[in-house]
């Protein structure tokens, strides 16, 4: 006989209630099928699980464990159940660092004054997809290269390209920079999530890059003037810090802002959210290059 959750529900139900006959009327069983059931349970892990007395009724040694066990299970159970049938209600949206920079607080807003069935959920995932291939989530905004025979996507906006530097650094008294300007500094990237690539020079005109793990590792090594990095402007709106400063490239191609989904298996909510972040975007400053 195989292990049944039913099997593990007995065994709660009886040390719980105290009695076989309280766990009956709590599972809506016969005392007798309580019996069996508990005894089916013995047999297949071998071992006895309780001493059963005509006053009460406590866990062996083997027994303690394995109701341990059994309540982690059966809490698993339910919540996977519970996943399952409110996964419509919940719309979860992962992304790698920065959400969608400034239009963050106004998505969350309308999003729940449009849609107050469906709770949104913003999820932070330091991997390239925004946790959405790990199961993390519905729908993530993801920025850098992606899976294209896994997930479908659309793009939502574009974000202009920002040069991040330490707040003593000579260039920022700059306005603006120039991409060939960093060609003469160290800069910092991270290859799993973030923008920027090589590819952004020519051959010849690359700068000294060394990669890191993650945004906050990235930013604190910036603000101790040792190296400079190249980041979206959402980053500039969502990690304002002492000690760090945002300048824009102006000469930098713009980064598509991407909300990406699993291309069997959308949530019923995706394209209100592609259509609620395109406006969004749409409406900013940079509205123009998101058409």
């Amino acid at each position: 006989m195989d292990l049944e959750l039913r099997h593990l529900r007995c065994l709660v139900a009886i040390v719980d209630t105290g009695s076989f006959s309280d766990a009956a009327l709590e599972l809506g069983v016969s005392q007798a099928a309580v019996s069996r059931t508990l005894a089916a349970l013995e047999g297949i892990l071998g071992a006895r699980l309780l001493h059963r007395t005509s006053r009460n009724v406590t866990p062996t040694t083997a027994g303690v464990q394995v109701l341990a066990r059994a309540r982690h299970l059966l809490s698993e159970a339910d919540n996977l159940v519970s996943e399952a049938t409110t996964g419509h209600t919940r719309l979860r949206v992962g992304h790698a660092w920065s959400a969608v920079g400034r239009h963050t607080a106004d998505f969350q807003r309308r999003w729940a004054d449009l849609y107050p069935d469906v709770a949104l959920h913003l999820i932070r995932t330091n991997t390239p997809t925004g946790g959405l291939a790990e199961g993390l989530c519905d729908l993530a905004v993801v920025r850098a290269a992606f899976d294209g025979k896994r997930f479908d996507s659309a793009v939502v906006g574009h974000e202009r390209r920002h040069c991040a530097m330490a707040s003593d650094d000579p260039w920022a008294r700059r306005r603006s920079l120039r991409l060939a300007e960093l060609s003469e500094r160290l800069l910092l990237f991270d290859r799993r999530t973030g923008t920027t690539t090589a590819d952004l020079w020519s051959e010849g005109a690359r700068p000294a890059m060394e990669h890191v793990n993650d945004i906050d590792d990235w930013l604190a090594e910036i603000a101790t003037g040792r190296a400079v990095g190249i980041t979206p402007e959402s980053t500039a709106t969502q990690y304002r810090r002492d000690g760090i400063v945002f300048r824009p490239l102006r000469d930098a191609p713009f980064i598509p802002v991407r909300l990406v989904w699993r291309r069997h298996d959308p949530h019923p909510a995706t394209h209100a959210a592609v259509a609620l972040l395109s406006e969004l975007y749409r409406k900013g400053p940079h509205g123009a290059k998101g058409r």
